[in-house]
């Protein structure tokens, strides 16, 4: 039974790993248990067994992406100093997950939100939950920054986190359509800039 479960799970595993690939490239429309039967060597009722439904595959893509993004963009920067260190560490290392490419398409969730803004249900409800963590750490990582005194007492936190993620979009759009990594330095100019004219040093 245990074995069955570790085969189980290795398998779940290795079909959302393939799933965020496709999606992060193709969108998550792209994702079809077809597809991935055949590019995994499975059989059809086998990821079946484990999604059920497209929809179902498409909402465990969404949160595999979803971890893989904490663990390589947040759980370093959290063990930064708290408030501006921590918030530069986590800038970082969302500049570097998009141009490291975790992720064959950049950012997952740049992607997914581009291709869900406009609809409704629950894959949509999924990417806009994400987007809505992402931007309340950022917002939350900058108030401690100004509790601390590293930004000034009047900066209006959910402006400048909406800025940061502008800037950051903006570098995984421009780098992932030119194949260029200027664009990652021209977002991290502009966000110590910013930095600067709230206080930051």
């Amino acid at each position: 039974m245990d074995a069955r479960l570790a085969k189980g799970a290795e398998t779940r595993r290795a079909t959302l790993r393939r799933a965020v690939e496709v999606a992060s490239v193709e969108g998550l429309e792209g994702l079809t248990i077809g597809r991935l039967a055949a590019e995994l060597d499975l059989s059809k009722s086998t990821i079946f067994a484990h999604f059920g439904s497209k929809e179902e595959l498409q909402l465990a893509a969404v949160a595999f992406a979803a971890d893989i993004f904490v663990e390589t963009v947040v759980e370093s920067a959290m063990k930064a100093e708290p408030g501006l260190p921590r918030l530069t560490k986590l800038i970082d290392n969302w500049l570097a997950h998009s141009r490291d490419r975790v992720f064959p398409g950049g950012c997952f969730f740049a992607a997914a939100a581009a291709e869900f803004d406009a609809r409704a249900g629950r894959v949509h409800d999924a990417v806009e939950q994400s987007f809505d963590s992402w931007m309340g750490l950022l917002s939350q990582l900058a108030a401690a920054a100004v509790e601390r005194g590293h930004l000034a007492a009047d900066t209006d936190t959910c402006q400048l986190a909406f800025e940061i993620d502008a800037l950051c979009r903006a570098a995984n759009a421009v780098a992932v359509l030119t194949g260029d990594d200027e664009p990652y330095a021209r977002a991290r100019v502009g966000i110590q800039t910013r930095l600067r004219n709230s206080g930051g040093q």
